[in-house]
């Protein structure tokens, strides 16, 4: 380790594994089986300990604490991990606590942003680019895909699961999986709409995509706003399989629907039934 990158009140175990090239701010705690990748920053007052890995290139802002013991009574001292991949902002007093089950993960893709006082339990996986917002609480074995949006305040119930690209409205509780490019929000929560905004950002409303996209509001209204129950919908999207939007947003409703450890997902209220054609 370069030295002059650490400052000399950081507490740092002489097991753990810090790239050269990391920067550790005063009175950090960094212990045995910590491994930190390249041009990653550790700030003052962070806490990182068991067997918790990070990528390169990530800052860790003051007061965040990774890899303690699961907040679960259950938890029985097994060894377990956190995975962090590379590029992401754990901003202020966040917390990512590590698995309660033997040989388990809670992993962190790459480029996501948790904003201040987020809590990450034990047993969650989120992927890439998503950005959870201040104060936000995952609970345990919560899943969350690809570019999803958590608005602040939001408590996420254990074992549910958020689609790609889904957005959730500031203080919802979500205790059922969050469809793939749906707007859910409230108490309780309800699936209000696409989320247009989001995929129009992505790129998936443009010239390019436009025929998946028009299918996926076809899909979204067979679902949420036809007569059509879930298995009646999801059969009536099976020859849309080949869309990549349409052919997620069936998957995760089928699994959502069907799987024993899923939580079923979010309703909406039923409008008047309509042409599912309409643009």
């Amino acid at each position: 380790m370069t030295t002059t990158l650490i400052h000399p009140t950081a507490v740092i175990h002489s097991g753990a594994s810090l790239h050269p090239s990391v920067k550790v701010g005063p009175y950090a705690v960094i212990g045995e089986q910590v491994t930190i990748g390249p041009g990653s920053e550790i700030g003052a007052h962070v806490v990182i300990d068991g067997h918790t890995t990070l990528g390169a290139h990530n800052r860790i802002f003051p007061g965040a604490a990774i890899g303690l013991e699961p907040q679960d009574l259950k938890y029985a001292g097994e060894i377990t991990s956190v995975e962090i991949g590379d590029h992401n902002l754990i901003r202020e007093c966040v917390t990512i606590n590590r698995p309660t089950t033997a040989d388990a993960v809670t992993r962190l893709g790459h480029h996501n942003l948790l904003m201040a006082y987020s809590h990450v339990a034990h047993n969650c996986i989120v992927e890439d680019q998503v950005v959870i917002a201040n104060s936000v609480a995952l609970a345990g074995h919560v899943y969350i895909e690809s570019w999803a949006r958590i608005s602040g305040l939001v408590g996420i119930h254990q074992f549910v699961h958020i689609g790609r690209y889904a957005y959730i409205g500031g203080l919802s509780r979500i205790d059922r999986d969050v469809p793939p490019f749906t707007m859910v929000n409230g108490n309780p929560a309800l699936v209000r709409g696409l989320n247009q905004v989001g995929l129009q950002r992505a790129g998936l409303a443009d010239q390019n995509h436009g025929q998946d996209y028009r299918q996926l509001k076809q899909a979204y209204r067979m679902v949420y706003r036809s007569s059509h129950s879930m298995a009646e919908a999801l059969s009536q999207l099976e020859p849309w399989e080949e869309n990549v939007l349409v052919g997620h947003f069936r998957q995760f409703l089928r699994d959502s629907s069907q799987q024993p450890n899923r939580r079923g997902p979010t309703p909406s209220r039923k409008r008047p039934s309509r042409s599912i054609e309409a643009d």
